[in-house]
């Protein structure tokens, strides 16, 4: 009879020679993108916030709302877009990947928090995510950080990733901060995969340091 400890000691030597993958968490969505979902990242968290923060207004934010969009029609699911200054352009996304969008649309910060409430107590969709980007600054401040961990409590009883995007750092509860170092040009927005262009920098996480990328969309 083999000794247990030199099945232990097969076990590690097996292990070290055939290594297996490193398993994604099951609690993250996967976005398409590969900054997000590549095994540093692991996709955007469910069941937590995601801030999104984009410096500039050429960064890029409204790529990756199109690329989320995309990933709901192609994964057959329903995404929550909370349009915090009514800007949305549906126009470059397409009708059909339309058909997997809930838009609702906002014209002041406190609306948007509170659409944003409504969705997460909600629990029904796999993504929300609330555009702030032309919110005003003042109106951002407005919002206690009270509000954000009301939010946080919230998401955490469900499976939704819930991504906010801002301006600048905002948003305290977030799990995860990403900033969108991009400077959209011309070329960029007439590319028929615009998101394929994202650079984006993982400022906080709780899962890994911070690293820089470039985010590939699938």
């Amino acid at each position: 009879m083999v000794s247990s400890g030199k099945i232990v000691d097969l076990r590690a030597l097996l292990a070290a020679r055939f290594p297996a993958p490193a398993p994604r968490p099951a609690d993250c969505l996967i976005t398409g993108l590969e900054s997000l979902d590549q095994p540093g990242g692991a996709g955007l968290a469910k069941g937590g916030i995601t801030e999104l923060i984009s410096p500039n207004l050429s960064a890029g934010s409204a790529s990756f709302i199109a690329a989320m969009i995309n990933a709901a029609q192609r994964d057959r699911y329903f995404v929550a877009l909370i349009d915090g200054s009514d800007s949305f352009d549906p126009q470059p996304v397409g009708n059909h990947a339309l058909r997997h969008l809930l838009w609702l649309r906002c014209r002041t910060t406190v609306q948007a928090v509170k659409s944003a409430d409504l969705l997460l107590r909600d629990g029904n969709f796999p993504v929300v995510i609330a555009d702030l980007v032309l919110n005003s600054p003042n109106e951002l401040r407005k919002i206690p950080q009270t509000s954000w961990y009301r939010l946080q409590r919230l998401v955490e009883a469900t499976a939704t990733a819930f991504v906010v995007l801002t301006r600048s750092n905002t948003v305290s509860s977030a799990q995860l901060k990403i900033v969108l170092e991009n400077a959209w040009t011309l070329q960029t927005v007439q590319h028929e995969n615009p998101a394929s262009f994202l650079r984006v920098r993982v400022r906080r996480s709780h899962r890994s340091t911070s690293h820089r990328v470039n985010a590939v969309a699938g």
